[in-house]
């Protein structure tokens, strides 16, 4: 089948090279010809395990190509992809100037039938305002699909390439055919492919990630609550995850979720009860809950040295919102660090691989490791912010010989407290008590 997506971030990009990767012939389109020219050499434009590999080898084999030429691209496709950003505005809501200006542009450069595929994250009804934008500027026959993508980064490709289900927003027999037989190849595990009307398709993506949100927004207030009462999360965790109507995962507390999906949608979905007078006050707890979790770590860091942390030096491991990614957008690190920073606190970072972007939000305000242990030495304390496996288990006493002071705030619960306590640290987690460096 021949394809064009329209956008080559997060989900453009991921998207067109699985379904290169399944034998189908994409273009991918972007306005920025920088980028089209760097991804036609290879150069990925984010880190994505697996992805930079899928696109070189469908370059080479001629089914994966770039473009900055959307009229020729449309022109060469039976599906076109809206895989560009919807990112919220002041008031929340999502903005999608690029959604129908694009829609705009496939309509005009259509010359006979094509299946409009909504892939951006997209609020209720946008599919049937990307209809009539196309109908206004065509009288070419189309249908318009609202198929939202479930990636998590960091585990996108695998996610595309075996989903737990594909949802097809559309009561197009003509375009749910096109859509059955476009991902066919990746449901052949007996995975479904879910059918229902466009809003339903918009809402469901909408809904799937509340939930998760407010699910471990939920988990970091029983947290927080273990806490006070002496009791231990982790044991908590393990005791509710065994109910099967709840099960073990999104139960991990720590200091709060970030990334491009979670916080917009939250915020989207809030603005859009909003504006039927619907007052969503359970999203909106979850997202205070966050914002507040986000400063958890701080809190603990100036109970142990105090409220001014001027001469105080701080290694931070980890940056971007979670690993596998070098995605730092509304990650917890950002408030963090901008905390310490305003309390006079010395930052010394590092992350595998959230430096370009680090370097991008910060600037020469902290220091910068390429490898983890450089940035302890002489380091009154290590903050654990992003649970990247090469910190799960390092080497302890190598830590506490560069350390200056021996004192781990641990936002990932990553460690284990008494064997924090045995290597003599002074060990600080969330949702469980606090232990002190043995004398």
């Amino acid at each position: 089948m021949k394809l064009s997506v329209i956008g080559t971030g997060y989900v453009g990009l991921v998207a067109g090279t699985c379904f290169a990767e399944s034998g189908n012939d994409v273009i991918c389109i972007d306005i920025d010809a920088d980028k089209v020219a760097r991804l036609r050499q290879g150069i990925v434009p984010i880190y994505e395990p697996g992805l930079e590999e899928l696109i070189k080898r469908n370059v080479a084999e001629g089914r994966l190509s770039f473009t900055t030429d959307l009229k020729a691209a449309v022109g060469n496709s039976v599906v076109c992809f809206i895989a560009v950003g919807t990112p919220p505005g002041e008031d929340g809501a999502a903005d999608l100037g690029a959604v129908l200006r694009v829609a705009g542009e496939i309509a005009e450069a259509m010359d006979g039938y094509r299946v409009i595929v909504d892939k951006s994250t997209v609020p209720v009804g946008t599919a049937e305002r990307v209809r009539q934008t196309v109908s206004s500027r065509t009288t070419h026959p189309f249908d318009v699909v609202s198929n939202p993508e479930f990636l998590k980064e960091g585990a996108a490709v695998d996610d595309f390439m075996k989903p737990d289900r594909v949802v097809v927003g559309s009561d197009s027999p003509r375009a749910i055919e096109v859509m059955k037989e476009l991902y066919s190849p990746f449901v052949r595990t007996e995975r479904p492919i879910v059918v229902m009307s466009a809003a339903s398709a918009e809402m469901t993506k909408y809904c799937g990630n509340a939930m998760l949100a407010a699910r471990i927004s939920l988990m970091n207030e029983f947290a927080n609550l273990c806490e006070c009462v002496g009791a231990d999360v982790d044991d908590v965790r393990r005791g509710v995850g065994f109910d099967r109507r709840i099960g073990h995962h999104f139960l991990f507390p720590g200091v709060g979720y970030g990334g491009s999906c979670f916080p917009k949608d939250v915020k989207a979905v809030i603005r859009s009860a909003g504006e039927h007078a619907l007052d969503f006050r359970m999203l909106r707890a979850a997202e205070e809950v966050n914002e507040r979790q986000k400063r958890t770590l701080v809190e603990k860091v100036t109970q142990h040295f105090g409220e001014h942390l001027r001469g105080i030096r701080l290694a931070v491991w980890g940056l971007a919102f979670k690993p596998r990614t070098d995605d730092m957008r509304e990650a917890p690190a950002v408030t963090i660090i901008e905390a310490l920073l305003d309390a006079g606190a010395e930052v010394h970072a590092h992350d595998p691989e959230a430096l370009n972007e680090a370097q991008r939000i910060f600037g020469n305000r902290i220091h910068y490791h390429r490898v983890n242990y450089d940035a302890l030495p002489g380091a009154d304390a290590l903050l654990i912010v992003t649970e990247w496996n090469e910190f799960r288990r390092p080497d302890f006493a190598r830590m506490h010989r560069q350390m200056k002071r021996p004192v781990v705030f641990d936002g990932r619960n990553i460690y284990d407290p008494a064997e924090m306590r045995q290597l003599g640290f002074t060990y600080y987690s969330v949702g469980r008590k606090p232990v002190r460096q043995e004398s």
